[in-house]
């Protein structure tokens, strides 16, 4: 297991904070897409959002909406993070149209501010709810990371299988990691050996490293062997 951690932020090595120019070529669900870019395919989770799984009422709508807003057009994607599962977490936008917000205003899917200070999300949900758009017509609309927990089975579109890259909590949209690398240095800053690999790989804090082992934060990492 410690060497598919490694492995998975070697990829975030090339997914430093950016806007880059892609084509979509798959919609996974209402807030992650594949994009290809110079022959590389990457998976993107737009920020500060949080869409219905696909099995969830009004999940296959929210996809609806994004494939008819994205697919197979050019996207303007302005990276944010990459989370502990190598995607990049951004911005999307199409022909100047913020994707995630739109998400948002047409009421197919919930802003997420636990990840972002932008309060435009909160109006745009506001709005929505008031005018019982989308997934805020229904009579007690269940938040997706609720509904992930009421059915553990059902994995978000791109997380990776437990037992690989460690387990995703159900209880919340997926980690973001800070890809400024500017916040945590420290092993007893770090939540997982993930995260520790994340920022021992893809920001260079080799201080991680106490024992020049290529194994960052032992404690953490140790047990995963």
């Amino acid at each position: 297991m410690r060497i598919v951690a490694v492995l998975c932020c070697c990829l975030a090595l090339s997914a430093q904070a950016e806007t880059f120019s892609a084509r979509v070529i798959a919609v996974m669900d209402g807030d992650t897409v594949m994009v290809l870019r110079q022959g590389q395919r990457i998976k993107i989770r737009l920020a500060n959002i949080d869409a219905p799984e696909k099995d969830q009422p009004f999940g296959p709508q929210s996809r609806d909406s994004m494939l008819e807003m994205v697919d197979k057009k050019q996207v303007q994607v302005d990276s944010q993070a990459v989370d502990q599962y190598g995607r990049i977490v951004g911005l999307l936008s199409v022909n100047g149209l913020s994707v995630n917000q739109a998400q948002v205003k047409r009421g197919m899917a919930w802003e997420y501010s636990h990840y972002h200070s932008d309060k435009t999300y909160l109006a745009l949900q506001s709005e929505a709810q008031r005018l019982r758009l989308g997934l805020w017509s229904q009579a007690q609309p269940v938040p997706p990371w609720q509904w992930r927990e009421l059915h553990p089975s059902v994995l978000p579109a791109g997380q990776i299988q437990s037992g690989q890259y460690g387990a995703r909590s159900h209880a919340a949209p997926v980690k973001q990691y800070d890809a400024s690398c500017d916040k945590k240095h420290l092993c007893s800053q770090m939540e997982s050996c993930e995260e520790a690999n994340f920022y021992f790989m893809h920001c260079g804090i080799k201080t991680l490293d106490g024992n020049h082992d290529g194994m960052p934060c032992e404690s953490l990492c140790e047990k995963k062997d």
